[in-house]
């Protein structure tokens, strides 16, 4: 006797602002949303210690806590959330088709709408010393974070055009701005570079690499290290900026929906819509430019308008 599989009018896989967000506006439209959170409830915001730059917390919040309420808003509407990780999806071509998921390699879903907002992850360096001092003076986020080193020294690693975007940002509100290139030359381009070398409170080191970060629960100061002579030096910082790159976690949904060159989801227009008929993104997972909880909280609720406005037009079909 074969097992019923579980039918769900609108899945949303994913638990960041734009997950939490879609889930607010669909249980509100009745749309009895079932979100899985992922390996990282939450998202990258559990991460962060103060969010400072959310409208409507006019003291700040920490990223954990603002998570939690963003959940309890969800659940408070109807949103049945669970814990466990999306391993398959098989998405179907038809309007009004079903979608098949998979959850933890065993639990065989179907939905009517799906809604991803699985996010991006950002790259580190990998250090132990980095990894120990995330949240206490590591960040990978720039105009998430520097208000918070104002008139301090900080220093930021990248060279591609995001981050001189956020070395010029950062020199703008920080005493001094040390940028740590890894090769002999930047990967930005011209125009980003020629911003870089005119802000005169920002120092750029190449073939520069960071050999530990120092302190012990805060960032106290960096070691790096030149990567062709092989001598160290250390600086007195408050402040480390990661801009190395964001990964889409979209991996399980390659050969099924259109991405970039990157990973990241594409959507049709100005809406969230993907190639696939039901199937919405929002969030990280499909913004490479802002990367900001207000913005993913954005397309989560256009996600979510999208799904009910799609559903509405499968049902009239189906009466008239």
């Amino acid at each position: 006797m074969s097992e019923t599989i579980e039918r769900i009018k609108c899945l949303i896989i994913g638990s960041g602002p734009a997950g939490y967000t879609a889930a607010i506006y669909a249980a509100r439209a009745d749309l009895k949303p079932v979100m899985y959170t992922g390996m990282e409830p939450g998202g990258q915001l559990t991460t962060t210690t103060e969010v400072d730059n959310f409208p409507g917390y006019p003291e700040g919040i920490d990223g954990p806590t603002m998570m939690v309420q963003l959940q309890q808003q969800a659940e408070r509407f109807g949103t049945e959330v669970r814990i466990g990780m999306v391993t398959a999806v098989e998405f179907s071509d038809e309007v009004g088709g079903i979608h098949k998921i998979t959850v933890d390699n065993s639990t065989k879903l179907e939905a009517e709408t799906v809604i991803i907002s699985t996010g991006a992850t950002a790259k580190y360096l990998g250090l132990p010393s980095e990894q120990r001092l995330r949240g206490g003076g590591v960040s990978a986020c720039a105009v998430c974070d520097g208000f918070f080193y104002k008139g301090q020294d900080v220093a930021i690693v990248g060279a591609g055009d995001t981050a001189a975007e956020e070395a010029t940002y950062l020199a703008n509100i920080c005493n001094k701005v040390t940028m740590l290139v890894r090769k002999d030359y930047m990967r930005a381009s011209k125009a980003m570079q020629h911003r870089v070398n005119n802000t005169k409170n920002l120092e750029v080191l190449y073939n520069t690499e960071v050999d530990e970060v120092l302190g012990e629960q805060v960032v106290e100061g960096l070691r790096m290290v030149n990567n062709q002579t092989g001598e160290k030096k250390e600086i007195a910082i408050t402040g480390l900026f990661i801009a190395i790159g964001h990964k889409p976690n979209t991996d399980i949904f390659k050969g099924q929906l259109e991405m970039d060159d990157t990973g990241y989801l594409i959507t049709k227009g100005k809406s969230t819509k993907t190639n696939k008929p039901g199937v919405f993104a929002s969030g990280d997972v499909q913004d490479k430019e802002y990367r900001q909880a207000v913005t993913a909280a954005g397309t989560g609720c256009m996600a979510a308008l999208d799904a009910e406005r799609y559903l509405a037009t499968i049902e009239t079909e189906v009466t008239a």
